[in-house]
């Protein structure tokens, strides 16, 4: 695909548009492979401490040798580690942009110190929406299943990438146009400690029970901080996380040269990935995103994150949605917060239901969620 004479970056054409469409429920064979094969213990820890996660179930053996578990379990976020398809692997639509921007993940089994993970993935269905950030835009839906070493499916999930016009998002898009006009946000001490008590206060439930029978409809979840967004902070959740196209020197040529259209030039005329949003400004607004932003599956992670530390140890994370509103870039704050909307059993399983929300430092909604734990039961 040929950038168009009116702008910099390809159009989505009908012609590859219609050819994507013919995916649509073949199984995808191995594209690359994924950043982690097996829940090692650094492994799981590399990518909990990328999420700011310091649960000890995860991080440290002593601990987790004490549980019913009796060592480490992986963190339910862990699998997007596993796949690249879950993560954003898109196919099709050469040189349009893609951002990850939701899942629906379910939970069968937890995922055990060591466990080797395998995938089967497909497209499961496009569909076409009016966008304020880029007009025109493309969703792709992809289906994950995740099996073990035993070949038990542990989890399964949908997530989906929005693709897009970067030209028309720069131009015309009009959804970050109050937030590009701002001037550069530059927080106080003040600002910033109160913010910081948030992760003072923040506790991980743990060895300690929380029963079905303590939990009330309507009853808050605490919030919890993430941020403030930096550089730093993205490229920590890269280091567990993997990233889609990170490469260096000879890998990095393999992978432009197989794939010419992922490679966009930079400055000094050498084609880069267009991960580079996370990290490099200008080009982030090349793109029409307010800056460099955060990754969509960080962002889902959070939300797990937040979850799990509510549940404890003896809680199981069965099933947990995510859908992205808007981008979070270098500055800002986050604060997620979440309530108890329903308390049930099902099939002897003592069941609640979370919904979810998080927005930034001035109200904006960035995502929403909702998640099912099943918990204990005294009797």
């Amino acid at each position: 695909m040929q950038s168009s004479a009116e702008g910099r970056f390809p159009k989505i054409t009908q012609k590859e548009l219609d050819a994507l469409r013919q995916r649509i429920g073949v199984k995808i064979g191995v594209t690359a492979e994924p950043w982690c094969y097996e829940a090692t213990r650094d492994n799981i820890r590399h990518y909990a401490h990328g999420i700011g996660d310091d649960n000890p179930l995860w991080c440290a053996p002593e601990y987790a040798a004490k549980t019913k578990y009796g060592d480490l379990i992986a963190l339910p976020s862990f699998l997007f580690a596993t796949s690249r398809i879950v993560s954003g692997y898109v196919g099709g639509l050469p040189g349009i942009h893609a951002m990850w921007s939701g899942a629906d993940w379910t939970w069968h089994k937890v995922v055990r110190r060591n466990d080797e993970i395998s995938t089967e993935a497909w497209l499961k269905d496009i569909v076409e929406h009016q966008t304020r950030f880029a007009g025109r835009a493309i969703q792709q839906i992809y289906h994950v299943d995740f099996f073990n070493r035993q070949g038990d499916r542990v989890a399964e999930a949908d997530s989906w990438c929005f693709r897009t016009e970067r030209d028309h998002a720069r131009e015309q898009g009009s959804k970050y146009s109050e937030v590009k006009a701002r001037p550069p946000r530059r927080y106080s001490r003040d600002e910033l400690d109160k913010a910081y008590q948030l992760y003072a206060e923040e506790r991980i439930r743990g060895a300690v029970p929380r029963h079905w029978e303590e939990v009330s409809e309507g009853e808050a979840l605490p919030t919890m901080l993430k941020g403030p967004m930096t550089v730093t902070g993205f490229i920590a959740y890269a280091q567990g996380w993997g990233g889609l196209y990170i490469r260096a020197n000879k890998l990095a040529w393999k992978q432009i040269y197989a794939h010419p259209g992922l490679g966009i030039e930079n400055r000094f005329g050498i084609p880069d990935c267009p991960e580079r949003v996370h990290w490099e400004e200008e080009f982030a607004l090349e793109v029409g995103a307010p800056g460099a932003y955060d990754y969509g599956p960080e962002r889902c992670s959070w939300l797990t994150h937040h979850l799990t530390n509510w549940m404890g140890d003896d809680g199981f994370l069965r099933r947990a949605s995510c859908k992205i509103r808007r981008h979070n870039p270098a500055g800002d704050l986050l604060f997620i917060d979440g309530k108890v909307t329903r308390k049930f059993v099902e099939d002897g399983r003592h069941l609640v239901e979370i919904e979810q929300e998080a927005r930034n430092q001035d109200g904006e909604l960035s995502i929403l969620g909702s998640g099912l734990v099943e918990l204990p039961s005294r009797g």
